[in-house]
């Protein structure tokens, strides 16, 4: 069974570090290496045929006065600096939801077509554990809804095609490194109102419900993240533009958006690999801004766009990079599949445990 272990860092609150008894990491740093550029490559290339999708370069970058930034739960501070060249200051994305609904306006996509691309993202807020980390690599992805599309049950199908890709992948890889632990994703994903999931465990923390399911289903889609549920709490905070958890779908139901997890028996937990949905429309934006106590946003550049009707009907999310290339060569850490900063004490332990962080 995996273990548990506090960290504290000099500033840090204390993190849990789940620690593998007898880990065996089965393929060497070389391998490590080119197995993540075979997920990385056969992944894009599916995703991009499934969904229809055309890969666009992106910003690491955007101006910090025109709201395109992501702010995903309302809380977090994005990494801003002035450019002295240009007399304003700029932010590290923390995702491009916002920027790839313009660029779909800008590039003349249609309904049924998308794009994609490789986003590059700094959380310096970030709690850093096996899973997450400040630098986040993924594959964020947008297509063009038609009016009608706005709805459940395309979500859900969007969600079918996207985790047909995700056991395709996992399948494959583990066809070439036969040493990987035998594929364990089920066949089919199991789709789940967060409404319900609550009723289901009444006396669990979201976290703990997310756990519970996974850990029974074995993949799980959870719908309506965002919304304020029976207890008044939502199952995860969302912040109030770029996702619809707003818009009531049947009763007692809320939101057109949901997160992607599966059940990760290497730690004993549920992990998420995608956060997704439907994109909010001019009603929902004010509502949900309404909501938040925002309203103020609503004179920002790319809100008034929306607000104005200017910019296409979208269903869109991020896929973690790092996240499926850990899930797929059964890594017990991020960290092992990307470079990036973590506390010493943390990189101690891991070491001891026999994980080794790039």
């Amino acid at each position: 069974m995996p273990r548990s272990v506090p960290l504290y860092g000099t500033t840090a609150p204390p993190r849990p570090l789940i620690l593998p008894e007898d880990y065996d990491h089965r393929l060497n740093l070389r391998e490590t290496e080119e197995g993540i550029k075979f997920i990385k490559d056969r992944f894009e290339r599916a995703l991009a045929e499934t969904l229809n999708l055309t890969r666009v370069s992106a910003p690491v970058m955007v101006p910090s006065d025109t709201g395109v930034n992501d702010h995903l739960t309302g809380v977090e501070q994005p990494v801003r600096f002035a450019i002295r060249a240009v007399g304003h200051d700029a932010e590290i994305v923390q995702s491009l939801a916002k920027w790839k609904r313009l660029a779909l306006d800008a590039y003349g996509f249609a309904p049924g077509e998308g794009l994609y691309t490789d986003m590059n993202a700094i959380r310096p807020d970030e709690d850093l554990d096996n899973l997450h980390s400040v630098y986040v690599d993924q594959w964020d992805w947008e297509r063009v809804l038609t009016p009608g599309e706005r709805s459940i049950s395309f979500l859900c199908e969007i969600v079918r095609r996207i985790y047909g890709v995700i056991r395709d992948t996992e399948q494959a890889v583990c066809a070439r490194y036969p040493r990987l632990q035998a594929p364990y994703l089920p066949e089919e994903i199991t789709f789940l109102h967060a409404e319900d999931l609550a009723a289901r465990y009444p006396d669990l923390t979201p976290r703990e419900r997310e756990n519970a399911i996974c850990r029974e289903a074995g993949a799980v889609f959870i719908i309506g993240i965002g919304a304020a549920l029976e207890d008044g709490l939502p199952h995860d905070e969302r912040a109030a533009d770029y996702d619809d958890w707003i818009t009531e779908t049947s009763p007692g139901h809320r939101g057109l958006n949901g997160d992607i997890l599966v059940w990760y028996p290497v730690l004993g937990c549920a992990m998420e690999i995608s956060s997704m949905g439907i994109r909010v429309d001019a009603e929902s934006l004010l509502r949900q801004l309404e909501v938040k106590g925002e309203v103020d946003k609503a004179s920002l550049f790319y809100h008034r766009r929306l607000a104005a009707g200017e910019l296409p009907l979208t269903i869109g999310g991020g896929l973690g990079q790092s996240r499926l290339c850990m899930l797929f060569l059964r890594r017990a850490h991020v960290g092992e599949v990307q470079a990036a900063i973590w506390p010493t004490d943390m990189v101690v332990a891991c070491r001891q445990a026999g994980i080794v962080l790039l």
